[in-house]
């Protein structure tokens, strides 16, 4: 069989284009990618806080050998992390960040990646859960562009740092994403199963 190339009219090409061109329009952006990031992280840390709460405080205090020791240094390793992240993103542009108050990004003078902010199991959970309420708003309202901009900081050992926003935002989720592992794993080890950790189990879900 011989293909041979069949010439396409002008209107025929604009109406190609024109198809492609709406349907960009209608991929999803990277802050929809944000977003389903941020409905998994509140849906699991609920499912995660549940099956922590089965424990005693001295068992989710038992140091099981995990990188920092025990369930609840791991916990409290993400909350540090989070506000943490979410206080250099405010930084780049506070006029469009409403949702991240003073009050919910403090931290303690010279808290560190081992800083235990919340010794009490329910004073974590709480503030876990006002964590996440407001990444899924602070992401709700951000500017389309947010993601494209460069992002200016010095870490954490004092070096300055300038990135994509969007790799900021991709590190977020994914530490989130590894610690929460850890604790599924501590978890495990003390027999309490949280369920399906699967990202895409989310997928159509509100």
């Amino acid at each position: 069989m011989r293909y041979t190339k069949t010439p396409c009219s002008q209107q025929t090409l604009a109406a190609v284009m024109d198809t492609r061109i709406a349907s960009i329009h209608r991929l999803p952006s990277m802050l929809d990618n944000y977003r389903f990031l941020s409905r998994y992280n509140r849906s699991f840390n609920e499912r995660l806080y549940d099956a922590c709460d089965t424990l005693t405080d001295d068992a989710r205090k038992l140091d099981r050998g995990a990188f920092f020791g025990s369930i609840h240094l791991t916990l409290n390793h993400l909350m540090w992390g989070d506000i943490m992240w979410l206080g250099r993103f405010f930084a780049q542009d506070p006029a469009s960040q409403t949702a991240l108050t003073p009050e919910l990004l403090q931290l303690p003078e010279g808290a560190r990646f081992e800083t235990v902010l919340f010794d009490d199991f329910a004073a974590l959970r709480s503030r876990r859960v006002c964590i996440d309420k407001a990444i899924d708003c602070w992401l709700a309202d951000l500017p389309p562009d947010f993601t494209r901009r460069t992002m200016c900081y010095n870490n954490t050992k004092g070096v300055h740092r300038e990135h994509p926003v969007w790799q900021a935002m991709a590190h977020f989720f994914n530490h989130q994403t590894h610690h929460r592992g850890q604790v599924t794993t501590l978890l495990m080890q003390a027999g309490v199963d949280v369920g399906t950790t699967d990202l895409i189990a989310l997928a159509g879900n509100p």
